[in-house]
């Protein structure tokens, strides 16, 4: 009886193990990201929408466009903290980017988890797709469905009022693992997905209207779960 009482407590922490926190951000400059904004394709001298300021990076909303990780990364846990520093608006992080501009000639393949307020949780499939419980009721008539434009692409969170006001730090946690993807905002579980057509690729930052502050982007990758 001892002997498997341990075996269980060595199988719950090997289960539960994470490797060291990667910061994504390192509160300095960009570092391991590049930039996609369409705009500035055809105007160089453009202002790009991201910059960092006193160790907070910014997303200042315009011109609309990306901010994407250098690397592609799979099985981890995502810590966002970030606010909307003048007025609710949108913006959105995105997990398991790929292929770029594959959505109304901006958006990379990928599937957005939304930080727009009074919808952060929501998710947006981008060329990409994924399953959760009470579909229809969370995403609409089946037959409106689909990953391309003019589809809907939207499935709605699971709960209300998770955001803070604006000007306070709200937390977002996005666990990707295998092909689901879970989300809680301010300890608040907002969404749960499975069968995700992709399981991998870039992480991507949203310029999409509304200036938005970031203090914290961290990573910890998901160990094999093998005892």
């Amino acid at each position: 009886m001892k002997s498997l009482f341990i075996f269980f407590i060595v199988l719950t922490v090997i289960s539960c193990k994470t490797d060291s926190t990667i910061k994504l951000f390192n509160g300095n400059n960009l570092e391991g990201w590049h930039e996609d904004v369409p705009l500035m394709d055809s105007m160089a001298s453009k202002t790009s929408p991201f910059t960092v300021k006193n160790g907070h990076l910014f997303s200042l909303g315009e011109p609309r466009g990306h901010l994407i990780t250098n690397k592609s990364y799979k099985n981890y846990r995502l810590e966002v903290v970030y606010r909307f520093t003048k007025q609710f608006g949108n913006c959105g992080v995105l997990v398991h980017a790929s292929s770029p501009r594959a959505l109304y000639k901006m958006f990379p393949k990928s599937i957005e988890v939304q930080m727009e307020h009074q919808n952060a949780g929501d998710f947006w499939v981008i060329a990409e797709d994924i399953t959760c419980d009470d579909m229809e009721n969370r995403r609409g008539p089946k037959d409106t469905w689909g990953i391309i434009e003019g589809a809907n692409r939207r499935i709605q969170n699971l709960t209300d009022n998770s955001e803070y006001e604006v000007g306070q730090w709200n937390t977002m946690k996005i666990e990707c693992f295998k092909n689901q993807i879970k989300v809680w905002v301010n300890n608040d579980l907002v969404n749960y997905g499975y069968n995700a057509t992709t399981t991998s690729g870039k992480i991507a930052i949203q310029a999409e209207g509304s200036e938005v502050e970031f203090s914290k982007i961290l990573l910890n990758p998901i160990a094999a779960m093998t005892p």
